[in-house]
Formats: structure tokens, sequence, C-alpha cells
């Protein structure tokens, strides 16, 4: 720096009574045995009788047994000591038969360290073997686990860690790595008021949604099923791309009765947890849409049937009652989703940052890397490591715990009683 430069003042300057609060004399008080009603409140009215501020207060219940933390200022009133204090509240815990702990120090919590991340882990089961490895490689990226809270014990186990210390994309790319190698699912979203916000979640269709391929459902009444097979094992090893290959599954259904839609409609069977991801979301505000290679014959009345608010796919031509074999309007492929992706997302009002995308295919990958959040769902192993995130259990509305949402929340939604 030159001397006729001044100096550069702190980006973030400490405020002065955060200064002084640092030199406040303060007592960690731990509480902990078996739970009872009471407890919380017989502490705080033995704490009152000194005078002291309460600086932070943490409980947590586990299989019965509390551990609750208060941090409070040392006591300054009446002459009153740290030392009576202790004696008080040792006392008091001797009586309901818990145990006691307090230790002397200055100020508040250490102040988290930059950047702060949600760290969801989904095991089915979540083993201690695993639960470690996750740990260590989060504190190997320089993140610090601050708390951590069980989101669902069905149907996985659904824990979540605050971490701060480290960059949220640095610690999704490290996660990813461990979780692929030890079986579990792990999700890194950014901590902060926007992942409280409205959302828009746009689904793929076929097995993801539901656990069918609707071209095989229609090949199926057609008596074409090893024929729409064989032109659907061309297209996954390159021979062909989306769009022929639709083409040429969809010509095989040339003369097929109109009737038969309703038959498809009827044979979809939706993905088990489908209801509740769906029902859950629309509860908090949540807008729901689904974009597919398959056909609006379907769509549409899923869109009906489950409320939700868009969908787009690809459209059966229908000429004086039956299929033509050929499809009408824009196609919807990869690049097609991902810009109906936008669409929707406009149309809603919903920053695409604010987007969750969810598709099990190759076709689903610009979609699920143009949203805020692409969650790949039981999908192959090339899509499992381009998204965000993966889910590899069977149930659909796991994905409300990568969004924080616990499972006693969507109980209590449906007025249910575990």
């Amino acid at each position: 720096m030159s001397a006729s430069q001044p100096p550069q003042p702190s980006l973030s300057p400490e405020p002065p009574e955060s200064r002084r609060d640092a030199d406040t004399p303060t007592l960690l008080v731990k509480i902990f045995g078996k739970d009872r009603p009471g407890i919380t409140a017989g502490l705080f009215d033995t704490l009152a009788a000194y005078s002291v501020d309460v600086v932070d207060i943490e409980q947590v219940v586990t299989r019965g047994r509390i551990v609750l933390c208060a941090l409070v200022t040392a006591p300054t009133a009446g002459g009153t000591t740290a030392g009576d204090l202790r004696a008080t509240v040792h006392s008091w815990a001797e009586s309901l038969k818990l145990q006691a702990e307090i230790i002397s120090g200055t100020g508040d919590n250490r102040p988290r360290g930059d950047g702060r991340s949600h760290v969801t882990v989904l095991g089915h089961p979540l083993t201690a073997e695993s639960t470690a490895a996750i740990a260590a490689r989060i504190t190997s990226t320089g993140g610090n686990i601050d708390r951590i809270f069980r989101l669902a014990k069905y149907p996985v186990t659904a824990v979540e860690f605050a971490v701060s210390g480290t960059g949220t994309e640095a610690l999704r790319t490290a996660l990813a790595v461990e979780a692929a190698g030890i079986g579990v699912d792990v999700a890194v979203v950014s901590a902060g008021l926007s992942r409280r916000a409205q959302r828009l979640v746009v689904m793929d269709v076929d097995s993801t949604l539901i656990q069918d391929e609707v071209i095989e459902l229609f090949a199926a009444h057609a008596g074409c099923e090893a024929e729409v097979a064989a032109v659907t094992e061309q297209a996954m090893r390159g021979e062909l791309d989306f769009e022929q290959s639709l083409h040429a599954r969809v010509a095989l259904l040339a003369g097929l009765d109109v009737s038969v839609v309703e038959k498809v409609r009827a044979d979809v069977r939706l993905t088990p947890g489908a209801r509740t991801l769906i029902r859950t979301l629309k509860r908090l505000g949540y807008q729901v849409g689904v974009v597919s290679g398959g056909f609006t014959q379907v769509t549409d009345d899923l869109k009906e049937r489950l409320g939700l608010d868009f969908a787009s796919a690809n459209t059966l031509e229908v000429v004086d009652g039956k299929l033509t074999g050929r499809v009408t309007g824009d196609i919807v492929d990869r690049a097609g989703k991902a810009r109906l992706l936008r669409s929707f997302a406009a149309e809603a009002g919903v920053p695409l940052a604010q987007t969750v995308a969810i598709g099990d295919g190759a076709n689903d990958l610009d979609m699920l890397n143009t949203a805020g959040l692409g969650v790949a769902f039981n999908a192959k192993p090339v899509v499992r490591k381009a998204a965000h995130t993966a889910v590899n259990v069977p149930f659909l509305d796991t994905v409300l715990y990568l969004l924080g949402i616990t499972r006693e929340e969507v109980e209590a939604a449906d007025g249910l009683v575990e």
C-alpha cells in the first residue's frame, strides 16, 4: 500500500457492542438425563434467582433422554457469585435425578465461518460407517458441522447437517464423490432465506412420476412391444437420437383405436410417494409441473388428477378415431425440457435459482442442469454423475427431505398420527 492510500476499512466491521460482549463472563449450563415435563421451566426458574441474561439455548431429546444447554451471563447482582449459581443448579438437578455441568467462559458462541450450507443425507439404512465418512469429508473441505438433526426415519432415514466454513459448490462436489462410494444419497444446498421461498418443482413423467414408460403401455395394446423395445435399444446405443427414436416408435402405433388412450391411463402406476410429494408441495404454496417425452393424452390426465400447475408433452395425432403413427407440434426432447422449465418458471414468477427438476434419464440432463436443484431419481449412472444430487430409493416423496421438510411436518399436514 502506498503512503498516499488510506487504510481500507473492513467490509464487515465488528460492532462495538460485540467486542464488549466478547469479554463478558458467561456460564454454559448443561443438563442431561431422563426427560420429563417441566425440566426447561425448572432450570430457568432456578437461574432467574440470579438475574442472569440468556445468551443462547439449545435442547434435544433422543429416546427419552434430554440434553439442555443454556449459555447465560455470570451473576453480578446482589453479591451473588458464579459459585452460588453452580451450587444451586447442581442441587436442583440432583433433586430431579439429572446431571449438571457448568463451564465458565467469556462471550457468546464463536462466529460461524463464511459459506453456509444444508447437507441432507438419505440412507436405507443410514450406517455409522457412512455417517463417519460424510462427516470426515465435510471436515476435509474446511467445513464445520454446526448442527445435526433428523428429518425422517421412514421410508428412509434422513438427517440434515448445518455446515459453515466452506463454499456450497466445493462441498457439493466433495460429498458427491463420497456418496457414490459409500451408497448413500447426499444433497447440498445453500443456506439462507431462499430455501424457504416459494419454488417451482418440475418432474419428468416416465420412470419418475410414474413407474411405467408410456410408449410401452401403448405398444402392449398394439402388440408391438418387441419392436418398440428394439428401437429403444438403438437409441440407448446412440444409433438414433431422441426425435428419431420417438418417430420410429410412434409409427408402430399407426391404426390403433383412440379408445386405447383410456386403457393406457388406467394402466399408469404412480411412483410410491408421488401423491404425498405433490400434495405437500401444493400445501406449501409451491407450483408443480411435469414435462415428458411421452404424450399429452396421458400427461393432461395426470395434470387433472393430481392438481398440477403445468404439463407439457408430445401429442399423438388422431384422425377418424385412429392413431396415425405421427406426433403433432414441437417435439419435447432434451433441449425442449429445459426450455419448458424456463417457460414454466417465467409464468410462475419464480427465478430459475428457485426451481427444482427431477428426472431419471439422459433426456432430462439439460433440465436438471438448468434448475437451481437438479435431482436424479433412480437414474442411470451418467445422470447421477451430472445432476446436483441423486435419490436412489423408490420413494418420490423423499425429495421433500432435500427441501428441509420433515416427515413429522408431512404427517401433521395430512392429519396422520404415527
